[in-house]
């Protein structure tokens, strides 16, 4: 039944030439799924000089890692997104015979996209990359032949589009680039295995030219391809097919630099660990192409640069940013390690308001960090990887995280979880008669995409005023439409207020997550919230009091994910209200170290009022 209302939703969003390329799509998977179950197929792998690949420099990469953890993959720790690697290795056995599209990966007992992360093979990148920046480890040698040992068993036991690892090409694009590092630093190979690891690059790639993310599948995975491509193209750049596909990697990357980054540099999937990811491929990319003279990627540094700059305003000194839309916790590269960048220029601004992509960020320091979200819901048509996170906020002071955004969970396996970490109700804003603000269709996509809209922008005598509003509720029978202002004041004090028009009476939940190592204490009407010796005040202005609330199952509510796949119980300060639209209103101050004296605060709500 779901798997029926994904392909009806996703025909609703198909266009004409969409359709023509699924119909032509699903021949051309049938017609290979006979031609090789009946082993009445051979693949002519295009011969290639020694010197096609010789002359062919490797991107720059930066990072470094512990050879603690080195020693950890040498011993078989593989990049595993849970800790139960031995039960994944079971299933990637069961399905290992058969056909890769015809298996239905939310039948399976595990999270795909966790089944899938050691396959991606970047642990072996790791390795690779310490024994080059390492070259006089007396283990290099042996670390090599690991590496080498690794990809050339995993090609054996992953026969061609049979088992989990060939049913997304964004999965073959990830590991082409693996192949190629294997190739260039190993050492020495013997022909067969040269050939098998070439074969391997040459497959990968020509799966994926018949499966491109395009139409209303675009999105960091028609990305991940086409890097795929591109590194394959290289290899291949003397044969037809070879130059095809480096064509077409190149020009569809340019083609989406403007899509996937928005003018503000913004991401258009409304997720800031994807646009980390996509930004990432597109630097590896760019160094691989301009180092080998393959082409000019100057036209795309620009954009690139607006995305770093965007990233940079959320992050702190140690690069750690709020954990907005989805997350797989993926690598462009491998962990430990990442292409070589261009810095953005540094922004000494107090506030930066994104119009674009829809986000303000105030920042008290360098590491204290207010962030307000007033953007829309994700990429449509689909909108896969956006959260319902409408008018939303997220505090961090000092380096450490006190209203958090809850994270992702996990995608499959899971589908109450998924629904809740995707959901208004897990996010710092208002939920409207226990709804989210879009309807949730499957697991990734939405219908009835709300509009969010930053109206008012004013800096005040020592402040800022801002005001945004969303209509994700006007699809109700009664309509309510939410408005929040922010008044923030210098010395860490901020008034949140949430208005609301439309008709009718409503039940109206505000909730505020707390990260799970903070404290929160009662003290008189505030609540005091310590993480780690920083303290933030809190509390609702009317006298009204929130309900501390954790890891609550019904509602769904409390629940935090640090990391892919793993959840943890925070607190949440909630509070709801039923009454006309027109009534109810909250109002919240928040106050960094010390709580805001009442005179102070009543004289700038009726100021602002």
């Amino acid at each position: 039944m779901r798997r029926k209302k994904f392909y009806l939703i996703r025909l609703k969003n198909s266009s004409l030439p969409e359709l023509i390329y699924r119909v032509l799509q699903a021949y051309q998977v049938r017609r290979l799924k006979r031609l090789l179950t009946k082993n009445i197929i051979s693949f002519q792998i295009p011969q290639i000089a020694d010197v096609d690949l010789e002359s062919l420099e490797l991107p720059e990469l930066e990072g470094n890692i512990d050879k603690n953890e080195i020693n950890r993959i040498f011993g078989g720790k593989t990049c595993c997104l849970n800790p139960d690697n031995h039960s994944f290795k079971l299933i990637e056995k069961e399905y290992q015979k058969v056909f890769c599209t015809e298996i239905r990966h939310t039948d399976l007992s595990q999270d795909i996209r966790a089944v899938w992360e050691s396959a991606r093979l970047q642990h072996i990148t790791t390795l690779l990359t310490y024994t080059l920046f390492n070259h006089r480890d007396p283990e290099s040698a042996r670390l090599k032949q690991y590496a080498k040992n690794t990809v050339l068993g995993w090609i054996r036991e992953n026969p061609f589009l049979f088992g989990l690892h060939y049913l997304s090409a964004m999965e073959c694009g990830l590991r082409i680039p693996v192949f190629f590092y294997c190739l260039k630093i190993s050492g020495f190979f013997s022909s067969l295995e040269y050939r098998s690891i070439l074969e391997a690059i040459f497959l990968h790639a020509r799966w994926i030219s018949k499966r491109l993310s395009l139409y209303s599948s675009i999105g960091n995975h028609t990305i991940a391809e086409c890097v795929g491509l591109i590194f394959a193209g290289a290899i291949f750049r003397n044969s037809g097919e070879g130059r095809k596909w480096l064509e077409r990697g190149f020009n569809l990357l340019n083609q989406e630099i403007d899509r996937q980054i928005l003018e503000d540099g913004g991401p258009a999937e409304q997720s800031l660990n994807y646009h980390r990811f996509v930004i990432d491929l597109y630097w590896l990319s760019i160094d691989f192409v301009e180092r080998n003279k393959l082409y000019n990627c100057s036209g795309m540094k620009k954009k690139l640069l607006s995305g770093e700059k965007f990233l940079d305003a959320f992050s702190d000194s140690k690069g750690t940013r709020p954990s907005i839309g989805d997350s797989d916790d993926g690598y462009a590269v491998a962990p430990g390690f990442f292409p070589k960048r261009l810095k953005s220029s540094q922004e000494s601004r107090k506030y930066i308001v994104f119009p674009d992509s829809g986000y303000t960020v105030i920042r008290l320091s360098r590491d204290s960090i207010f962030t307000f979200d007033h953007g829309p819901l994700g990429m449509p048509p689909l909108f896969n990887h956006g959260h319902a996170d409408a008018l939303s906020i997220t505090l961090m002071i000092d380096g450490q995280p006190i209203l958090v955004d809850p994270g992702t969970f996990q995608y499959n396996g899971a589908p109450k979880f998924r629904r809740y970490f995707k959901g208004t109700r897990a996010h710092n804003t208002v939920a409207v008669d226990g709804l989210d603000q879009a309807v949730q269709e499957t697991s990734f996509i939405w219908s009835k995409a709300y509009k969010n809209r930053l109206v008012k922008i004013k800096e005040t005598d020592g402040g800022l005023l801002l005001e945004a509003f969303h209509n994700g509720y006007s699809r109700l029978k009664e309509p309510v439409f939410h408005k929040r202002s922010i008044y923030y004041f210098e010395g860490g004090k901020f008034i949140v207020k949430d208005t609301f028009w439309g008709c009718g009476n409503h039940d109206f939940e505000l909730n505020y997550h707390l990260h799970p190592e903070a404290h929160t204490i009662k003290k008189q009407d505030w609540w005091m919230i310590d993480n780690y010796g920083v303290k933030v005040f809190l509390k609702l202005v009317d006298s009204s009091n929130f309900l501390l609330v954790d890891g609550q199952e019904e509602p769904r509510i409390g629940w935090y994910s640090p990391r892919y796949g793993i959840k943890q119980r925070n607190e949440v300060l909630r509070y709801h209200k039923y009454g006309s639209v027109n009534q109810v209103s909250f109002v919240t101050a928040i106050c960094i170290e010390s709580p805001m004296e009442n005179g102070f605060m009543n004289q700038r709500i009726s100021q602002r009022a």
